[in-house]
């Protein structure tokens, strides 16, 4: 089950970095999922970043690549920054603040994007938003990478997600869990094919996605 509490902030003064729990714990299964997905070269755009310790520990376990973070907080970009200077990993951009809902994204030539935990910690509008620009962005074979709990109609959801649904709900009731079919609507309709479903640790699953 994701982590209710994305990130500890008790003790984190502006511009020192975030630290996200749940990140230790999933960092790992998402890499081997990765290795098969991102490609040899380019530039991978993480779109809602959080605290950044994604990002920085996707740019040293893949130093062949070049990695531009993103959040829409600032308090979260400032984050990105200082866990980048305090890692010295090099092949990581500057953070860019984007929000998934924005008419256009101060970006170009992606060669693939990263999206891990924000679908359900946000408005349905950040999908449709995150789909478009990525039907955009990307070249024909480019990657879409999504990682988060999702409901199924085949598969019976887990009491856990269930209760972090109704937890998502209680503090927004525009958040919740996605259905895997309406994602696939999204993404069809944004010049997209699923490619594959991978099953992650603590029910939570990876999404994989090519442009037409």
């Amino acid at each position: 089950m994701t982590d209710p509490k994305p990130w500890t902030i008790d003790d984190a003064a502006p511009g020192e970095q975030r630290h996200a729990p749940a990140t230790l714990r999933n960092r790992d299964a998402i890499v081997a999922a990765l290795r098969d997905i991102l490609p040899d070269h380019g530039t991978i755009l993480e779109i809602a970043s959080g605290t950044g310790e994604h990002a920085v520990y996707f740019g040293r376990t893949f130093p062949g690549l070049t990695f531009q973070p993103s959040d829409p907080d600032p308090a979260c970009c400032e984050s990105i920054a200082a866990w980048t200077k305090r890692e010295a990993v090099g092949n990581i951009l500057p953070p860019k603040q984007l929000d998934a809902q924005a008419a256009q994204w101060d970006v170009q030539d992606v060669a693939a994007i990263l999206c891990i935990n924000m679908v359900h910690i946000s408005p349905w509008e950040s999908s449709i938003g995150l789909f478009a620009k990525a039907g955009k962005l990307l070249a024909p074979g480019a990657p879409l990478y999504l990682y988060g709990p999702y409901l199924r109609d085949d598969v019976e959801t887990a009491p856990g997600n269930l209760a972090f649904e109704r937890s998502l709900k209680s503090r927004n009731l525009r958040w919740g869990l996605r259905d895997v079919a309406d994602m696939d609507g999204l993404a069809a309709r944004n010049g997209f094919t699923r490619e594959s479903l991978i099953e992650m640790p603590a029910n939570n699953i990876s999404l994989v996605y090519r442009k037409n």
